[in-house]
Order: structure tokens, then C-alpha cells, then sequence
């Protein structure tokens, strides 16, 4: 049996950065942003070149809070987390971004939610963890209660995508 690629989550690289730039600024209409929270992505800003993308990325130190999905170490998506208000409360909201179709489906998002989710616990004071998509996202909703997530709260046609309301939906994971 072949072995499963190495999954791992790693601060950004400047060799990332020709990657991570493709899937944000320079296609013209990516996949990702028609699940990644789509209602959102509409009158985004003109994309920014290549060179002022690193300029700017690399003027930015790393955040502890987002990494860099590799698979047998390139970049293909990113991860994040913010902590929720109160800071200190111990409440972390996440996120997971794989860009490009060609990786969905095989399990690669639910073991870097699970990754991520084990980090986020290891690394701060969250008591809970949680993450919001959308009703039409079937996947994510999937992939996190593979690894423990529950829904907990899922708001009735909160969201107007592609002519139809969408409920949001919200999924929560204890520590312990």
C-alpha cells in the first residue's frame, strides 16, 4: 500500500508566496471563493501585482495564527484562527482554505482541520474551538464533525449566494 503524502501546517515561506499570490490575486474567478464564505467576495479590490504582493507579505512578520497548508511540503491552502472577545476567554474561531480543486475529496481538508484543531489546542487557552460556513457547504460540515466539531448553532437563510438563502452554520469542538 503507498504511503499518504506528508500533510503538514508551517509558517509561509517566501517560496510560497508565487502560490499563495496565483490563488488570491491572479485567477480570474477560483473555485475556493465560490465555497469559502462567497457571499463575501464580491466587490473585492482590483488584485495586486506580484512584486507588491511580496513586498507587502514579506513586510509582514508571521502570525502564529495562520500557516500554510503543505502537501509533501508546497504550499496548497492556508490555515487561520482569531481568538474570539473576550482575549483570554479562551473562545478560537478557525479557518481552512485549500485552493485548488484538484486536492478536495480525498481527505486532505479533515486532517488539516484536525492538524490545525490539535495546534490551536496545544498553543493557546481555547475551552472551545469553532468554525462557520454556510448550509451549501456539505464538505466542511463534514470534514469537522469528522474531527469532533458539533454543530451548534445554524442561523436560517442567513446568507444570499447564487440566487437562494443559505442558512450559516456554526460548528463548536471542546477541549477535552
Amino acid at each position: 500500500m503507498p504511503d499518504s503524502p506528508d500533510l503538514t501546517l508551517r509558517e509561509r515561506r517566501p517560496d510560497d508566496l508565487p502560490v499563495l499570490w496565483r490563488w488570491t490575486h491572479a485567477e480570474p474567478d477560483p473555485e475556493w471563493k465560490r465555497w469559502d464564505a462567497p457571499y463575501f467576495h464580491t466587490g473585492q479590490p482590483e488584485p495586486l501585482p506580484f512584486d507588491t504582493y511580496r513586498e507587502q507579505t514579506l513586510a509582514r512578520p508571521a502570525s502564529p495564527d495562520l500557516r500554510v497548508i503543505a502537501l509533501d511540503g508546497m504550499c496548497i491552502g492556508q490555515v487561520s484562527r482569531a481568538e474570539e472577545a473576550p482575549a483570554g476567554g479562551g473562545w478560537w474561531d478557525l479557518g481552512i482554505l485549500i485552493f485548488d480543486p484538484g486536492h478536495w475529496g480525498g481527505g486532505l481538508g479533515t486532517r488539516a482541520l484536525d492538524l490545525w484543531a490539535a495546534a490551536t489546542l496545544a498553543e493557546t487557552d481555547a475551552h472551545v474551538l469553532t468554525l462557520t460556513t454556510w448550509g451549501g457547504n456539505e464538505r466542511m460540515i463534514r470534514a469537522a464533525a469528522c474531527v469532533g466539531f458539533h454543530e451548534c448553532a445554524r442561523i436560517p437563510q442567513a446568507r444570499a449566494w447564487a440566487g437562494r438563502r443559505w442558512d450559516s452554520v456554526k460548528l463548536a469542538r471542546l477541549r477535552g
